[in-house]
């Protein structure tokens, strides 16, 4: 696999691949926290952010995004893999591009994720995030990048 930037061109992927990977886990689209596959380019790159795709064969198989919410904080989005290129470390680092980016540009950075992707949230765990707090099944994690993980 492959990291590129997002292009525009690849709108109709990505949205492929994201509604894919949330049907697998038994979740819906939902037209208001889907939004911003409507204009990743606004969404992300807008605010000062970016947008990843891993690429296999020519192909989007995954997405990795980093929204700016200010000018110290951003939060990790849409880290998503098809099934077929799972454990193969593609989605670790999709995840470690956005979260170098991150680094790069803010002095923190937040996620979220649902209560039962426990494989997503040992990953987080193992990159240095901390929990902060549970909402309607959503976990809520953050970290400060003062602060190194033990493992990576």
């Amino acid at each position: 696999m492959i990291i590129e930037s997002y292009d525009a061109s690849r709108k109709g992927e990505v949205r492929e691949v994201v509604l894919e990977v949330l049907k697998e886990h038994g979740f819906e689209p939902d037209r208001l926290k889907d939004a911003d596959l409507n204009d990743i380019n606004g969404y992300y790159f807008g605010s000062g952010g970016a947008f990843f795709v891993g690429i296999a064969d020519g192909k989007v198989i995954g997405t990795a995004g980093v929204r700016k919410l200010d000018r110290n904080q951003c939060e990790i989005r849409r880290i998503y893999l098809k099934k077929a290129f799972r454990s193969k470390g593609n989605g670790k680092q999709l995840f470690r591009t956005a979260l170098d980016f991150a680094e790069k540009n803010c002095s923190g950075v937040i996620l979220k994720t649902d209560s039962t992707l426990t494989k997503a949230i040992g990953m987080y765990l193992k990159h240095g995030f901390t929990f902060l707090k549970e909402e309607t099944g959503y976990l809520y994690f953050e970290r400060k990048f003062d602060q190194k993980p033990e493992t990576a």
